[in-house]
């Protein structure tokens, strides 16, 4: 039988304790709450882009964007990362969500975000962009994976192994919002903030010049 794009497998079960859990409950509908917001900039930023390329007005409103947020993208990006990083320990120590093979990839990819970011933040390092961006493309490629794998089982196979399976997700908010769900928008919305970065700095170059 084919999958249910509309239904995920059972979450697995949440911690002992209803103070615990309640906290786990809380923490969920926080970082789905942010989830959404990251999802809505990003659709925001590339809906304005690509009308921005036929339509004058919408132009202006790109550029007055990027004028706004410009100076302080990588420090956005910075804050995305290290609230990504935190946000899994909290799961991983607190919560006691054992990460599965797909998450650990996910974490070597986000967790080195936070020091590339935070020195390019700080030092306004020539090199940041170029440096993330690795990450930041292992990142989303594995995210998205791992989204899949959960949507479709059948797909795993035997990359996860036996004990904790990549399809099972410890959560789901929405019907679609899980773990890697959130990894997956994090890292768009990083890769959002250093294309605004480069935008704002070519514009500042160009007015210099």
């Amino acid at each position: 039988m084919g999958h249910d794009w509309g239904a995920l497998p059972p979450a697995r079960c949440p911690p002992s304790g209803d103070a615990v859990s309640n906290q786990v409950e809380i923490a969920n509908k926080a970082f789905l709450l942010l989830t959404l917001v990251a999802n809505a900039v990003i659709v925001i930023a590339v809906v304005t882009s690509v009308f921005a390329l036929f339509v004058a007005p919408v132009r202006r409103l790109r550029d007055s964007m990027i004028a706004a947020i410009g100076p302080e993208a990588r420090r956005l990006a910075f804050a995305v990362a290290a609230i990504c990083t935190l946000g899994s320990l909290y799961y991983s120590e607190f919560a006691h969500f054992v990460p599965c093979r797909l998450c650990w990839y996910q974490r070597i990819c986000m967790y080195p975000l936070v020091v590339i970011l935070g020195v390019g933040a700080w030092k306004r390092a020539p090199f940041t962009r170029l440096t993330a961006l690795p990450f930041i493309i292992c990142g989303i490629g594995v995210s998205t994976w791992h989204f899949l794998v959960e949507r479709f089982p059948t797909i795993e196979g035997t990359s996860c192994g036996t004990e904790i399976k990549c399809s099972v997700p410890w959560f789901t908010e929405m019907g679609f919002v899980t773990l890697a769900f959130m990894c997956l928008s994090g890292m768009a919305l990083i890769a959002t903030l250093l294309l605004v970065d480069r935008a704002y700095q070519r514009t500042t170059s160009e007015e210099i010049a």
